[in-house]
């Protein structure tokens, strides 16, 4: 695989911290010049993926969430957001739209399909008591500048 440029960040799964990570991850990838469509997309998506570590990875606790960015050729970007919290015992039913582990009423289960709606891929790999990762893969439209 060949990576044009890279970047990690790690940090507490504090609520707090998902604006900052939805921030970053933009910041990142503007060296693509993406549009502002595309902005919005991706960090629709990671905070999604990190709203669930917050949620639900590490339940009444905090752990350490860490987002790895890949700028692939093609204007290709692929974001790994991953913890070390519970982990999912059945992805498959996770990614269902509406369902939810948390007995809290305002969610709506809908995490995954947002991610999907706004990404040209979503990959999950979990183990219960090891952590999961989330991988959001998304093409951004070619950009030509006269630099």
């Amino acid at each position: 695989m060949n990576i044009l440029n890279e970047t990690t960040i790690t940090f507490e799964s504090r609520s707090s911290n998902e604006s900052f990570a939805r921030s970053a991850v933009a910041a990142f990838v503007s060296q693509l010049d993406p549009t502002v469509s595309e902005v919005s997309d991706i960090k629709t998506a990671v905070s999604e993926a990190v709203t669930n570590c917050v949620v639900h990875a590490y339940q009444n606790t905090y752990g350490k969430i860490k987002i790895h960015v890949r700028i692939l050729p093609e204007n290709t970007v692929s974001i790994k957001i991953s913890d070390k919290g519970c982990g999912i015992e059945d992805i498959h039913k996770a990614m269902e739209p509406l369902y939810t582990t948390s007995p809290q009423e305002e969610r709506a289960g809908l995490g995954f399909a947002v991610m999907q709606s706004f990404c040209d891929a979503v990959s999950v790999r979990s183990k219960v008591g090891k952590g999961t990762t989330v991988t959001l893969c998304k093409k951004l439209s070619p950009r030509y500048r006269n630099d």
